[in-house]
């Protein structure tokens, strides 16, 4: 993984600095609330709704025992004990003292750690596939392009003040596990004659209009790919609407001028800018490429794993459900669900946390991941060394073998945080997931990926949730909205509203009539969830889902 070369300690060190005195001019009262606010943005803090929220920056998800444990010494030490994976693939604290934040950002950059636009009208944190390196379908790395971008952005000086935020993702697999059809730009990493390229998606994104990105070129040559970006950034930020916050996404700007003029200015802007990138950044690329050279995999006897498996059901079922084929045939991936029923989604004690940092330290090459579905990730772990991994994780209560299954539930905070969220989104998550772990159906039921939003901003990405789940204010009462059919893979769609929200109480009986129509009309147990919504359409599901209430309506006009 990429490693801080002297300017980037300088660079965090002269920020922290700065915005340590920013602070002590906000305790003080020489700066507003209102003065304040853009400088703390810039830095990752949120105003939420109990206490101020700090979002640290795991860029594309990889970090190190060093700094998961540096990441649980600040949850204990200035937070609560825990702390909250989120689908950027960040980390919050969420009860940090204001005056305690410029201590906080200090101890992050002893680990190469930083808060840098992970808020504020910037370029956010780059994201990519969370099984990159590993990953048995991958072409290239996607971690080596997504740092290049990281470094480009930050701190750019064109780029501080966009109409809005800007997320980009990348992947370099064919299959999609960065939602890249969801994000302002989406990078895939693809071959054309022998050469390596990027497909590019621009437009895509979720919250009040959520959109499918769109491709605006099949093929753009590695050497051209960042002044491409610039190119797509430098347009959107002349065209993009500041008027009105909901419309100033890049997403709207395409919608409202045409793909085909965006592109044609496009053009226009990277032939200007293209002769200025005289192959510094390839230089630079190249740099990065060494810091992310696959680890030195080792053969071990295999014949515990293999008696260990066939000996004992749970290990089989965590193994089955929550491992994943690596690109090295001895090895595997293994996902750490975040998630057991009943618990907060993406929340981890610091003891876990510890925990985690240990087993990736012993077994996974000294690398974590966070995906951007709330759970961990040991990228590259010898299958014999699986038994020992599951076995330490149980110890922690963290071996649920639940990846992909109906309580590996994505969910934001919900309005038991966020100062902007209009219903509770973390209980209804804990009730179906309880509720199915009860019935004892979610294996059978097979894949389902079910995405809980707390307000119409979506970043639960509900949107793209087979089943999507969709919190509102109703005159002061929790309304929940379900949308059905959402796919956030390489064949992305938006989840269609199926009718009418149900109160909170009502959501769980809701689910179940979803869940037992699809096993009576799948085809077949290899039939998914979504497959089977796709053959049948929104009609028959909409049926079952209201089922129960057109009975009450009869039952009441009689």
């Amino acid at each position: 993984m990429y490693k801080y070369n002297d300017f980037d300690h300088a660079f965090v060190t002269s920020r922290n600095a700065q915005f340590r005195e920013q602070v002590s001019r906000r305790i003080s009262g020489a700066l507003s609330e209102d003065e304040f606010k853009p400088l703390r943005l810039m830095n990752g803090l949120y105003l939420q709704l109990h206490a101020y929220m700090l979002r640290v920056a795991i860029p594309y998800g990889t970090l190190n025992s060093a700094q998961m444990r540096q990441l649980a010494m600040i949850a204990d030490r200035w937070d609560k004990g825990y702390s909250h994976f989120t689908t950027r693939q960040n980390i919050q604290f969420n009860w940090p003292k204001l005056q305690d934040v410029p201590d906080i950002l200090d101890a992050l950059a002893e680990v190469e750690m930083h808060a840098i636009q992970t808020s504020g009208n910037t370029i956010r944190n780059v994201t990519a596939d969370h099984f990159a390196g590993a990953a048995a379908d991958e072409i290239a790395d996607p971690r080596i392009y997504a740092e290049l971008i990281r470094q480009w952005s930050t701190d750019h000086p064109e780029f501080q003040f966009l109409p809005r935020k800007f997320k980009v993702a990348v992947t370099g697999a064919k299959q999609d596990r960065a939602v890249i059809h969801a994000h302002d730009i989406g990078l895939q990493i693809v071959e054309k004659n022998g050469k390596l390229g990027m497909r590019v998606i621009i437009g895509g994104g979720l919250g009040r209009t959520p959109m499918i990105g769109k491709v605006i070129r099949e093929f753009v040559a590695m050497d051209d790919m960042l002044p491409y970006l610039e190119s797509v950034v430098s347009v959107w930020n002349l065209l993009g609407r500041r008027d009105n916050k909901y419309k100033a996404r890049i997403k709207i700007t395409i919608h409202e001028n045409g793909l085909d003029e965006f592109s044609r200015l496009v053009d226009e802007r990277f032939a200007l800018i293209r002769p200025s990138f005289q192959g510094f950044d390839q230089t630079l690329l190249s740099e990065i490429s060494d810091s992310f050279a696959a680890p030195k995999f080792q053969r071990f006897d295999l014949s515990a794993f293999d008696a260990r498996y066939q000996g004992d059901p749970n290990f089989r079922s965590w193994v089955d459900t929550n491992v994943t084929a690596h690109r090295q045939a001895d090895y595997a991936i293994a996902t750490i669900s975040l998630k057991a029923h009943g618990e907060t989604p993406g929340d981890a004690s610091s003891a876990q946390m510890r925990s985690i940092a240990d087993l990736a330290e012993a077994y996974s090459h000294d690398e974590l991941r966070i995906s951007h579905e709330q759970n961990m990730v040991l990228p590259h772990v010898n299958k014999a060394h699986l038994p020992d991994v599951y076995d330490a994780l149980r110890s922690i209560r963290l071996a649920t073998a639940n990846i992909g299954l109906i309580s590996d539930i994505i969910a934001c905070p919900g309005m038991d945080y966020c100062a902007l969220a209009t219903a509770r989104s973390i209980p209804i998550a804990q009730d179906i997931a309880t509720h199915f772990d009860t019935l004892k159906l979610e294996h059978d039921i097979g894949p389902l990926k079910i995405k809980i939003s707390g307000c119409i901003n979506a970043c639960g990405h509900h949107h793209v949730g087979h089943i999507g789940i969709l919190g509102l204010d109703r005159a002061g009462v929790e309304n929940y909205q379900i949308t059905l059919g959402g796919d956030g893979t390489e064949t992305p769609a938006i989840g269609e509203r199926a009718g009418p929200g149900f109160g909170a109480d009502e959501v769980i009986p809701a689910i179940e009539r979803l869940i037992h129509f699809y096993l009576n009309e799948r085809l077949a147990p290899s039939e998914t969830f979504l497959e089977c919504y796709r053959r049948l359409g929104l009609g028959p599901f909409k049926v079952a889902l209201y089922e129960t209430e057109q009975s009450k309506v009869h039952a009441n006009a009689a």
